[in-house]
């Protein structure tokens, strides 16, 4: 059953060299709150899994982390919005496994699903195949990947109830119900906590047996109030 904790209890499960499942994409269906603590904390050497490097310009969510240099390794599918990720990157001071998006989501799928990993033709014939077993089926040739699993993941949820059923608003649904699945520990961040039987049965996303934490994060209103001024400042609305 899920326990509610504040952001600096839920902070302490995150150690030094721990496999870390982040949610969301540029904005959308992040635990902004629960990556500040992870900011403010000493945690390093961070094996990071997320589909992108972070918010376009760097320094904010995901890229508070690598600015502060706690990431050790990346595996997802971008990091071009992260200048500093990038930089780490060339000097080789972040280890990078690029995946391509669909691969990269299906490898967490597999690991949630208990699979032994997936086979696909995309990548075929570029960098992402090399290291990579390859097999012929009915002729066609496929590269091997293995499940990809987490330590702990953080997911970002519109409401939680207390027995840790999560409901989603939007496209937040995009990496986060899969990722969910796929880690020892799951932490959820949400808009709202509120009592069993408030969210629709069919409106659940995560059902609470995947959810181990729930935290507490801004309201939508406050979210949705910083990410307009974010945007506008970063002059993408226009």
């Amino acid at each position: 059953m899920a326990v509610i904790q504040t952001k600096e209890e839920a902070v302490k499960n995150i150690k030094d060299n721990t496999r870390l499942m982040v949610g969301g994409f540029f904005g959308v269906g992040i635990p902004f709150e629960m990556i500040n603590e992870i900011a403010e904390s000493d945690v390093k050497d961070l094996t990071l899994i997320t589909v992108a490097g972070g918010y376009p310009g760097g320094g904010r969510d995901l890229g508070r982390l690598t600015q502060n240099k706690q990431v050790k390794n990346f595996i997802g599918a971008h990091i071009g919005t992260d200048p500093e990720l990038v930089a780490q990157y060339n000097s080789g001071e972040v280890e990078v496994e690029f995946n391509p998006m669909g691969t990269w989501i299906e490898r967490i799928r597999a690991a949630g699903s208990g699979l032994g990993g997936i086979i696909t033709p995309t990548g075929l014939g570029t960098e992402v195949e090399e290291g990579r077993e390859k097999i012929t089926i009915e002729g066609k040739e496929y590269l091997v990947y293995p499940p990809l699993k987490g330590e702990v993941a953080i997911i970002k949820g519109f409401r939680a109830d207390k027995l840790g059923n999560i409901e989603y608003r939007g496209t937040a649904l995009n990496s986060n119900p899969v990722i969910a699945t796929a880690a020892d520990l799951v932490i959820a961040e949400v808009d709202e906590i509120v009592e069993v039987g408030e969210i629709p049965y069919n409106n659940v996303g995560t059902p609470g047996i995947f959810v181990d934490i729930i935290v507490q994060g801004q309201s939508y209103e406050e979210r949705k109030e910083n990410l307009e001024e974010l945007w506008i400042s970063k002059n993408k609305l226009k």
